[in-house]
């Protein structure tokens, strides 16, 4: 049994109601099943709510090599060229829907039967045997005839003749369109002989009709806009089809069955296509297409059909020339944060709608309806969709045309800074702020407005007191920690006071915390015109602001360290006395 529930995702983005749909139960040939007759019937059960079906038939799960996707009206199909023989065939069936994304079930395969003998005769169906006044530029159509793999086709003005055409492979189909005219008021004896792997059709005999006198008629035309089968259709198009050398106008026929004409009865058109027309939603409708002149119609056209889509829109209004869309124009984020311990998170439509609708999603794609208003009051983080809706009376019914959009809600918090790690670097400082916390994090020196970064890494820091913050972009706070850095470039104090008090009495390099220590060859000081005055050790208690036993006046002074690395640092202090 074929009987799976398939979520699609994307027809919630598109308009789909989001339920979970029911692919239908095979009720013949049955999954797995063996010996199939080549003309079998593939019939399934019709699913509630699915307006139509396709089916493609091929040698792989998924296959199309055998039938590329057919648009089927009711629930079974009959292959018109029957099935190949002694052949795995995998059946998938897509069900078909106007106002979402088509459902593609998984396949099922079944075996058919090898073939036996070789096929019997078949009767021409177009013209009929014995048919008169044909025209010359007839196509040939016949029946398909079991276990057959292809045709041969003979034509003659002799019973078994073959001097129009002799023995011809038409390959495995059922019709052949006469490279030339066949010629006028003349019988045409037509023979066919159908053929498999096993041999040919034994003792065919030749069919006939006869043809009329010749003609201008024009030949027939094809289809541009909708091609044969095609679904979705807007409610108001515009047909269009091929035009027709020496055609003076075109006979349409539009009827929503085969043989019905109750939209267009026969209406004639001098170009190759027809004004708007106006069509109900969510059905097939046939169309008709037969050109014609003064020497008479075009023969043998084929029928075409097409598929309307749901009444939703867009329609072309007439009065106004524009087309109008029924469903909501909805503008709404992709994703909400909820600020823990912050209550539920309610969120409010602005949307201009008739209707809403709020839905839980659970992991499986499952939805539970939690609100039918334009709020909602949410207290769980996890995957929602939010549906908004117009209504449209059509026939007798009332349609909703909705939108629908899947968004997220995310658990946030304000961060928490835990650390400030800093290096000096040259004349200035860098400082990494470590935070943590359940949220996605922005950061800002000096100024809780910003401008803010991703990055956490601040370079080029001056020496000082800075406040560094940390800012949630979900809107769940702003954390703080403040910084003070009084030494200058690498632990060298930015000034000394030497008083007597005891307090910064002497200029020393401090070793600075949090970093690999520091190990420094030579300390020299010089005045602000460059003049060398003392050089400490890094051991040492440092430089007490005299000279030779002088104190030195205050102000501003420099120093050139060297590290075991030959590295060199410069900078300069302050005496403040």
């Amino acid at each position: 049994m074929l009987n799976k529930q398939i979520i699609i995702w994307t027809a919630l983005l598109m308009g789909f109601w989001g339920f979970a749909q029911d692919c239908p139960d095979i009720v013949y040939p049955a999954d797995g099943a063996t010996g199939i007759p080549l003309d079998a019937l593939i019939d399934w059960e019709s699913v509630d709510g699915v307006p139509s079906y396709n089916i493609a038939l091929g040698t792989t799960p998924g296959g199309t090599d055998i039938l590329t996707p057919q648009f089927v009206s009711g629930s079974s199909y009959s292959p018109p060229l029957g099935l190949p023989a002694n052949t795995q065939i995998y059946v998938t069936v897509t069900l078909f829907f106007f106002d979402a994304p088509n459902i593609t079930c998984p396949s099922f395969v079944f075996t058919t039967e090898a073939l036996s003998t070789p096929p019997t005769c078949t009767q021409m169906t177009s013209p009929l045997d014995m048919s008169i006044n044909v025209n010359p530029n007839t196509n040939i159509s016949w029946s398909y005839q079991y276990g057959a793999e292809g045709y041969s086709i003979s034509l003659g003005t002799t019973p078994g003749g073959g001097e129009l055409l002799n023995n011809y492979d038409a390959g495995n189909a059922l019709s052949f369109n006469p490279p030339v005219d066949l010629p006028p008021e003349t019988v045409i004896y037509v023979t066919i002989v159908p053929y498999n792997s096993l041999g040919s059709a034994v003792g065919c005999a030749s069919q006939q009709f006869e043809t009329r006198a010749a003609s201008a008629i024009p030949d027939c035309s094809s289809m541009v806009y909708p091609l044969d089968g095609e679904t979705n259709v807007p409610l108001t198009p515009l047909l269009e089809w091929d035009a027709v050398p020496d055609a003076t106008g075109y006979i349409v026929t539009i009827g929503t069955t085969p043989t019905s004409a109750d939209i267009l009865n026969g209406s004639i058109f001098y170009t190759n296509s027809t004004p708007v027309v106006n069509f109900e939603p969510n059905k097939t409708f046939f169309i008709t297409v037969v050109p014609f002149n003064d020497a008479g119609q075009a023969e043998g056209c084929t029928q075409t059909s097409f598929t309307t889509l749901l009444g939703c829109g867009p329609y072309l209004d007439f009065d106004t020339g524009e087309y109008i869309i029924i469903n909501p124009e909805i503008d709404f984020p992709d994703s909400f944060s909820s600020c823990e311990n912050e209550g539920p998170l309610v969120i409010t439509s602005s949307d201009v709608a008739e209707g809403f609708r709020w839905y839980q999603v659970d992991q499986f794609g499952s939805e539970t309806l939690i609100s039918s208003t334009a709020e909602v009051s949410i207290t769980e983080n996890g995957t929602y969709r939010y549906e908004a809706y117009n209504t449209i009376s059509q026939f007798g019914n009332t349609i909703e045309c909705p939108s629908t959009k899947i968004f997220e809600v995310v658990a946030s918090e304000m961060a928490t800074i835990d650390e400030l790690r800093y290096q000096s670097t040259g004349n200035t400082i860098q400082v990494t702020v470590i935070a943590s916390g359940n949220g996605n994090y922005e950061y800002a020196m000096d100024d809780i407005n910003g401008p803010y970064s991703d990055n956490n890494l601040f370079t080029n820091v001056e020496p000082g007191s800075h406040i560094f913050y940390v800012r949630d972009k979900n809107g769940c706070g702003v954390a703080q920690k403040s910084f003070t850095q009084d030494l200058t470039v690498e632990g060298f104090p930015k000034f000394f006071t030497p008083n007597g008090d005891t307090v910064n009495d002497f200029w020393q390099f401090i070793q600075p915390k949090n970093t690999a220590p520091i190990i420094l060859t030579s300390i020299r000081i010089f005045d602000r015109y460059g003049k060398f005055l003392k050089q400490i050790s890094q051991n040492s208690q440092g430089w007490d602001g005299n000279l030779g036993g002088r104190p030195l006046p205050s102000g501003d002074y420099w120093f050139v360290a060297v590290d075991d690395d030959n590295k060199e640092f410069k900078g300069h202090f302050t005496l403040k006395r």
